[in-house]
Order: structure tokens, then C-alpha cells, then sequence
């Protein structure tokens, strides 16, 4: 995600931050990924298909998902050079939160993982801008509710795991930490 106060303040970040891509080390990245030897692929060579014990469902991403789009190794060093395999949102604070709200809207998702491009430019210009255009539209919220993750899934009183848990038998117990 490139985010910058309007799309052309953050395109011109895209192509700043595309002049670090080492394309060396993205196709080493992605070779590992699909098991793939780039050695024998040229730049605007289309990528192919090429089942194998390594990620299929990597490569299928480029060469299955959209079969108007024809991926070359530049194509694929450029995308992945910029945030890793995550999908890319660039734009004004506004066209990021139009993207993600529509993305909810779609699919039901009830969350994202943010990749960044730049440490900690990605997620300071994300904190910054994009959270206040959410909260403004009410789509994220301005403060936490007290409480352990554990009551907020399972309610107030239930902080830890029953004693019925497989997991509860593993605690130390009180007896023991205060000798007892």
C-alpha cells in the first residue's frame, strides 16, 4: 500500500521507491516460492506454468487467475519488488479507504494484514491519513473496549480458558507459584 495526501503524491512515491527494486532478489524470492529457475526465462519472457513440489497456487496467481493478462519476469520483479505478492492500493487517503470499504463490501472480509513498501513510511503514512478517512466514515473504531481478546470473543467472566480446555492443564498452578 502507497499512500501519499493525493494519487499523485503517491504515485511519485511508487516510482521512487521502484528505483531500490533488486530484481536479483525478487526472482530469488519467487523462485523459492514456485520452484521455478529464472536462469532460463529472459526479462519480457511470458511466464509459464510449471507444476511442481514447490507453491503451485504461486505461480497460478500470474499464469491462471486472469487469462487476459500475460505475466513476463519484469512484470512479476516490478509487483513483487514493491511490497511482496500482497494485492497493491496506491492512491489519496480517500481512494485507499474507497478500496478497502469495497473490498468489505464484496467479500465480508473483517480485517487486513498491511505489507509495506517502505519501514515505517507504509504504516505511518497508513496511521496517519487512512485511519482518521475510515474513522470519518465510520468504518473504524476510536477507541478499544476494555477487556482481554479472549472476553471480547467469549464475554465478560471469561478471561481464561475453562478448566475443561486441554489446554488449562498446562497451567501452573496458584498452589504452586505461591508455595503452598
Amino acid at each position: 500500500m502507497i499512500v501519499g495526501r493525493t494519487e499523485a503524491e503517491a504515485r511519485a512515491k511508487q516510482q521512487d521507491y521502484s528505483r531500490y527494486i533488486n530484481p536479483e532478489a525478487a526472482l530469488a524470492l519467487y523462485s523459492g516460492w514456485t520452484g521455478i529457475d529464472f536462469a532460463a526465462y529472459a526479462l519480457d519472457d511470458p511466464l509459464r506454468y510449471e507444476r511442481n513440489d514447490a507453491i503451485n497456487s504461486a505461480v497460478e496467481a500470474f499464469t491462471r487467475a486472469d487469462l487476459t493478462r500475460s505475466w513476463t519476469v519484469r512484470d512479476i520483479i516490478e509487483y513483487l519488488g514493491l511490497g511482496g505478492p500482497s494485492a497493491k492500493i496506491i492512491g489519496s487517503p480517500e481512494q485507499v479507504a474507497d478500496e478497502l470499504e469495497a473490498w468489505v463490501a464484496e467479500t465480508g472480509i473483517d480485517g487486513f494484514n498491511l505489507a509495506y513498501v517502505a519501514m515505517p513510511e507504509t504504516f505511518t503514512d497508513f496511521v496517519e491519513t487512512v485511519i482518521p478517512e475510515l474513522q470519518r466514515r465510520g468504518a473504524y473504531k476510536r477507541e478499544y473496549q476494555a477487556g482481554t481478546l479472549r472476553e471480547k470473543l467469549y464475554g465478560a467472566g471469561r478471561a481464561r480458558l475453562p478448566e475443561t480446555h486441554p489446554a488449562a492443564r498446562h497451567r501452573i498452578a496458584r498452589a504452586k507459584i505461591s508455595g503452598d
